[in-house]
């Protein structure tokens, strides 16, 4: 019965992992160029926002993830505030097969970073006096499909080692 217990335990601990070890906010900035004369302006700002993804490995199952937002607001095309922030996160990936590995620092780890990103912008923006902007949600897994057919015409323009910014393992090929 002990045998049985530490096959048990032994195969347990070769089946696939995937830890989260921390989040932290890697960068964050709040520019306000025009301020104070960008608050006598009348109209509404018109709020532009782009995420982007990112990764690297840091040791072998051991990974980088962030996600990197900027925010411009404009009222009247001179900028009120511009933000960019990226947070990151180090996960801890052992056993995952190469073809999983893409989609989980794709999709899986910027989805669990993008909240604390999300209440990391509002807060800069509020502390600057201004209201509040709340980042809508975001679908990971259009943006990494999106990043997936925007390299697939790459290379059938031309052959150049595009990159969707995820870290693959040694060996694994993109589907």
């Amino acid at each position: 019965m002990a045998d049985q217990d530490q096959n048990t335990q032994q195969a347990g601990s070769e089946g696939p992992a995937f830890n989260l070890q921390r989040v932290y906010l890697k960068d964050l900035s709040l520019e306000m160029p025009n301020a104070p004369h960008i608050f006598l302006e009348q109209e509404g700002p018109a709020v532009e926002v782009s995420i982007n993804v990112g990764g690297q490995r840091l040791a072998d199952t051991v990974f980088e993830s962030t996600v990197t937002v900027t925010v411009t607001t404009r009222v009247n095309d001179k900028v009120l505030y511009l933000v960019e922030g990226t947070q990151a996160g180090i996960f801890e990936l052992s056993n995952i097969p190469p073809e999983q590995m893409d989609p989980i620092l794709g999709i899986v780890c910027p989805t669990m970073l993008y909240p604390y990103l999300r209440a990391n912008v509002a807060d800069a923006i509020t502390r600057s006096s201004l209201p509040a902007l709340h980042l809508t949600e975001v679908n990971f897994q259009a943006l990494y499909e999106q990043r997936l057919a925007e390299m697939a015409q790459q290379q059938e323009g031309k052959v150049n080692g595009a990159d969707s910014g995820i870290i693959l393992p040694p060996g694994a090929t993109r589907q």
